[in-house]
């Protein structure tokens, strides 16, 4: 059976709006086109290894870019924040990567107990 570990409430609340932080990163970057700054269409050669291809990019608007910018420093604030919390000094050294392996998927245990 699994350790059981009892995470501070801000602790969780850190992990918790760093998932949300990084779905709504992914979802942006599904939103906006492939690169930042305006750049024409371009194809690998014929003799690649591997064809590829993208289409013209007419880059992220200001709106995009300081969404993207903001949600970004916060994903790096929040992964801050949890790292260095003083809740992994209380921990054995060897249990630390197995606590904090779990404290990235409490949330799924979260909402298995509370159905």
């Amino acid at each position: 059976m699994a350790a059981s570990y009892d995470f501070p409430q801000d602790l969780t609340d850190a992990q918790d709006e760093l998932r949300q932080v990084r779905a709504d990163l992914q979802w942006v970057y599904q939103r906006v086109p492939w690169s930042a700054e305006p750049l024409d269409a371009w194809e690998t050669h014929e003799s690649a290894r591997r064809e590829s291809s993208r289409p013209a990019s007419p880059g992220w608007g200001p709106q995009d870019a300081a969404e993207i910018a903001w949600l970004r420093a916060r994903e790096v604030e929040l992964a801050t924040v949890i790292v260095t919390h003083a809740y992994w000094s209380r921990l054995a050294p060897a249990d630390v990567l197995a606590a904090r392996d779990a404290l990235k998927h409490h949330h799924e245990q979260m909402a298995g107990a509370s159905s």
